[in-house]
């Protein structure tokens, strides 16, 4: 989800980064490699990274709390951060008669609720959230649930990714990882891992055509 339909990730590091003198968290670009670090992985993985960088003493439920308000503050309703292509993918998609699975580390309470408030839910058959499945991205697991439950093949789907470990899951899941890079700009493990790279939803359109 975020990264691929939201322009989330970027936005969010703005946030972290509004409250960061608060928390003595450093420089901006000690809060902008941290949240580079906690991309796709779970909210249990993103707190543990979050600890062992500042410290178990480190207050992170007030500044999960802190952050997210000021994320709700300028970006609450979230349809102005829908990524572009992406009304357009789910029109082709469906035309095209693909069936779709959200797998996202965000929790899955979390998962329908800002895809509902953003008027995308009805797009997809299955929804699967980090909290589905025991191990987070770089393993398989999501993927491989979120196949089970759209009754595919894991060779027959396509993983449409942003993130590093997004590539890697659906490679160990022996899917087909089309990468669409957002803030990480792809290295040589990801031109290997990743069945192609491109620049945009509307590319991946093309390219399944």
């Amino acid at each position: 989800m975020d990264g691929v339909i939201f322009d989330t990730e970027r936005l969010y590091i703005e946030c972290c980064k509004a409250v960061k003198d608060k928390y003595h968290m450093g420089t901006d670009r000690d809060v902008e490699e941290l949240c580079y670090r906690c991309i796709g992985i779970t909210s249990a993985m993103t707190r543990k990274t979050i600890l062992d960088t500042y410290g178990e003493d480190f207050p992170i439920d007030d500044y999960f709390r802190d952050s997210s308000k000021v994320f709700q503050e300028r970006f609450g309703d979230g349809k102005h951060m829908i990524k572009p292509g992406v009304h357009e993918i789910f029109a082709w998609l469906k035309e095209n008669g693909y069936q779709i699975a959200l797998a996202s580390s965000t929790r899955t309470e979390t998962l329908t609720r800002e895809l509902e408030i953003a008027g995308l839910l009805q797009n997809f058959d299955v929804v699967v959230g980090g909290d589905q499945v025991t191990r987070s991205k770089p393993a398989p697991d999501i993927f491989l649930k979120a196949a089970e439950q759209l009754g595919a093949e894991p060779a027959e789907c396509f993983v449409i990714e942003d993130s590093f470990n997004g590539i890697r899951a659906a490679k160990a899941a022996g899917m087909k990882p089309i990468m669409v890079p957002d803030l990480l700009e792809p290295d040589a493990e990801m031109r290997e891992k990743a069945d192609v790279i491109l620049a945009s939803l509307f590319d991946v359109i093309e390219y399944l055509k």
